[in-house]
């Protein structure tokens, strides 16, 4: 991208709207091309100034970032950066922003300061080259299967990042009580990782827990790894356990992708290895590594990735079977992992 990224500032705070613009204004390739304290500001700065991304807060007067984003998403799909606030019902909020549409989130600093949104800097150049579009022009995913039963051994690991909230619920949301054992990595802030496994329980059929020390991987059962803090691996043994590594992170992420693909091929079980939207190419290796072991391996297509970088690394490497776009995902992956032993691709 050779011309600067024009963003829009929208936050109700005179202070944080200095100190994001501040921290953008700090790197070359960014331009803020204007602020906004409310929705009805932001909405007359949209028409005017055209900007590439939008950086919202969740809590404001007038109307709340979510309503206006739900707005925004329907009338004109761009791509958006939540700011949001470290309290529970911030976290609730900007994870429902995620679902609408919003490409990335930032948490607002305890300490306010420039250095402290270092992070949205990154956050915004990714966003400004994602792929936004709206809800309506997204095929819903298939229904989850009423009759279905997967391979008792079979282990099912799932890696996303930039994007992935969406699709996470998306094929999720086709998985059937008794899915197969799965575990996920997701990059997400470490606020955020144990009210998204909330979310995804509550409107999942499957239990869905944030990973723990020794969790045990069952059929109907699926682990998000915590963020943050530890990489997400699998124990070996007859029955296989999640096991939180704090070590250091792996292609710039904690968790990696990457380091849980790598830890299921050590099993040597039948496994189904999946990525998903996502920034850069952490997992690419891993997934190459379930493949050239037996394993099976799919990846989301370009079309309906709201970040195609993971998901193409990992196929310009050989690691993916087959892409397929994310509606289309959910009854794939259960055809792999299904105890018939099927292994054509819907």
């Amino acid at each position: 991208m050779s011309a600067k990224i024009k963003v829009l500032v929208v936050d109700d705070s005179l202070t944080m709207r200095g100190l994001i613009s501040a921290a953008l204004k700090s790197d070359p390739e960014i331009e803020v091309v204007g602020t906004a304290a409310d929705p009805i500001e932001a909405r007359a700065a949209i028409k005017e100034l055209n900007p590439d991304v939008l950086t919202l807060d969740v809590e404001m007067p007038n109307m709340n970032g979510l309503e206006f984003l739900e707005k925004i998403m329907r009338l004109r799909p761009m791509p958006v950066v939540m700011v949001s606030t470290l309290t529970a019902a911030g976290t609730d909020v900007t994870l429902a922003a995620l679902e609408i549409g919003a490409v990335d989130a930032v948490a607002k600093p305890a300490v306010a300061s420039v250095d402290a949104f270092h992070d949205l800097i990154e956050k915004v150049k990714t966003a400004a080259r994602s792929r936004v579009r709206a809800r309506a022009d997204m095929p819903a995913s298939a229904a989850a299967p009423s009759a279905y039963r997967p391979a008792a051994s079979h282990i099912l690991a799932i890696g996303s990042s930039t994007g992935g909230v969406e699709a996470l619920l998306t094929v999720l949301s086709g998985f059937p009580a008794n899915c197969p054992a799965t575990i996920i990595t997701q990059h997400m802030p470490a606020t955020f990782t144990a009210s998204f496994a909330a979310r995804l329980d509550r409107v999942c059929a499957p239990t869905v827990t944030e990973a723990y020390e020794g969790a045990q991987l069952k059929a109907g059962h699926i682990y998000l790894a915590p963020g943050g803090a530890a990489h997400l691996e699998l124990t070996p043994g007859m029955t296989p356990r999640c096991h939180l590594v704090q070590s250091d992170p792996v292609n710039g992420h904690r968790p990696s992708v990457d380091v849980m693909f790598e830890s299921l091929v050590r099993l040597k079980r039948p496994m189904t290895g999946v990525i998903l939207t996502g920034m850069g190419k952490d997992g690419a290796k891993g997934l190459k590594a379930i493949r050239d072991a037996g394993g099976r391996t799919l990846g989301q297509d370009e079309s309906t990735s709201v970040v195609y970088g993971m998901p193409k690394a990992a196929f310009e490497l050989g690691a993916v079977e087959r892409q397929l776009p994310l509606h289309r995902l959910s009854p794939a992956i259960l055809e792999l992992c299904a105890d018939s032993g099927a292994r054509s691709i819907a």
